[in-house]
């Protein structure tokens, strides 16, 4: 296995001081985003800071989804008020966003030529 992008250290001095269990689902969670990452873009032509940053993020956005956690809408009625919430990540998935895809270079075209040789 591979060492994942980022450490724990490097998320929390990105977000929090983390607890104990906290630590050990990050550890997991970096370990996976960096797969992603080696799975869909060309990361090792990419700037190790950038697979950091990115790779943390990922993380903070995965672990806070807090007492959301399987829950995509709420509403909550109180006489005549009511409010309603839709979540943004009620399963703490990792993913990528728009510029993240793009910093990354997953899904972008490139285009390569090829020397043709005379006589075919």
């Amino acid at each position: 296995m591979s060492e994942p992008f980022a450490t724990v250290d490097d998320l929390e001095k990105r977000w929090h001081v983390l607890s104990l269990s906290e630590r050990g689902q990050a550890s997991v969670l970096l370990e996976d985003a960096s797969a992603l990452i080696r799975a869909q873009s060309p990361w090792q032509s990419l700037d190790s800071g950038l697979l950091r940053s990115i790779v943390c993020a990922m993380v903070k956005r995965a672990m806070n989804m807090g007492e959301s956690a399987g829950v995509s809408v709420t509403s909550q009625n109180v006489g005549g008020v009511s409010e309603s919430f839709t979540f943004a990540n009620p399963n703490g998935d990792l993913y990528f966003t728009a510029q993240e895809r793009k910093l990354l270079k997953i899904g972008t075209q490139t285009a390569r030529s090829l020397p043709l040789q005379e006589g075919l």
